[in-house]
């Protein structure tokens, strides 16, 4: 098969364009390289990719390595490209004929949605838009979208895709409803079959720098305080990175409009147990900063994932404290250069 992945170069898009290159397809990977965190960690994951990696050194903090190439190795292309340029994508698509889009590519970050709301209105809504019209102009009929369990704030747990999701408390929420939407519009309007996966925490390695996984380890490996939001009890389904990727993947069968719920499906974990994890797996206690609660943070999330067993076929293998123990140990390998990303 022959498949576009957007935000190639993010944490959940590499791994997905590494599974779909193993299972033998060909991928065209794309992403703006936007510095919203540093960006030497996405030029990390696109040099695996392009087999690149083998004694990796990151270059300089204010822009990627990749920014403006056209790049390939075997069955991967790299293609540096904004999903908002209209014109870009419809080249794009005039280039290659897809099979399927895996539409992964986001403004991520609730808390920095805040600070600058317009950035993810314009990406999350207007170019999953025209990521939709080039798929209608070119008669790709199939698009897994990723969404965000950030959209569950006020549902009862454990949440169900059923569930109404009208009251988001970030502007990061908020547009990954409107591109949930403008899915289901393209879905009656144009028969464009759309399985959106909401994800729930995931982590793993070479996971994002904002997130607290990698500070975490980061922190407790050089001897620095947590930063702590909150008292350490609030809770998240944590999804190992590999067990999102297979399920990410599966949902590329014919469905029609589906939301399919991917997390680890068990009792929430909480900040605490997961510092113990990291703590266990360096052999090295961790010093706490506490701060008080973010706003925009939801208290606790937990999937229900049956509907992804009905219609994928899917559980997570990788229990939580396996996949930090994974985790730590890339940190580990990768102790060169880690020290070099900014928090």
């Amino acid at each position: 098969m022959f498949y576009l992945v957007t935000g190639a170069a993010g944490f959940i898009a590499s791994r997905v364009c590494e599974l779909l290159l193993a299972e033998g397809h060909t991928v065209v990977g794309v992403d703006n390289l936007n510095p919203y965190y540093d960006p030497r960690l996405k030029d990390y994951r696109l040099a695996r990719l392009l087999g690149e990696a083998e004694g990796f050194a990151p270059g300089m903090a204010t822009s990627s390595r990749y920014a403006g190439r056209v790049a390939q190795r075997g069955a991967f292309h790299f293609r540096a490209l904004d999903l908002e340029n209209l014109g870009a994508l419809e080249a794009l698509f005039t280039e290659f004929r897809f099979d399927a889009v895996f539409n992964l590519a986001a403004r991520a970050g609730v808390r920095y949605s805040l600070e600058n709301p317009h950035v993810y209105l314009s990406t999350n809504a207007h170019g999953t838009l025209n990521v939709m019209e080039a798929m209608r102009r070119h008669g790709v009929k199939k698009q897994v979208l990723a969404s965000t369990s950030s959209l569950y704030a006020g549902c009862p747990m454990p949440f169900t895709e059923d569930q109404p999701v009208n009251t988001p408390l970030s502007p990061y929420a908020a547009t990954k409803k409107a591109a949930e939407l403008m899915a289901y519009t393209y879905h009656k309007l144009y028969g464009l079959d759309t399985t959106v996966v909401r994800y729930f925490t995931v982590f793993g390695p070479a996971g994002r720098p904002d997130m607290a996984p990698f500070r975490f380890i980061e922190w407790i490996s050089r001897g620095q305080p947590i930063e702590l939001f909150g008292d350490g009890t609030q809770a998240r389904d944590f999804t190992f990175v590999d067990d999102i990727a297979r399920g990410t993947i599966l949902a590329a069968k014919p469905l029609g409009y589906e939301i399919v719920n991917l997390g680890g499906g068990n009792n929430p974990v909480s900040l605490h147990t997961i510092i113990g994890y990291v703590e266990a797996a360096l052999g090295k206690k961790a010093a706490l900063n506490g701060k008080p609660p973010h706003a925009a943070d939801m208290r606790e999330t937990w999937a229900d994932i049956a509907k992804a067993g009905r219609l994928l076929g899917w559980r997570p293998q990788v229990s939580v404290e396996e996949g930090f123990r994974r985790t730590v140990a890339w940190h580990g390998e990768n102790a060169a250069w880690l020290p070099q990303i900014q928090l």
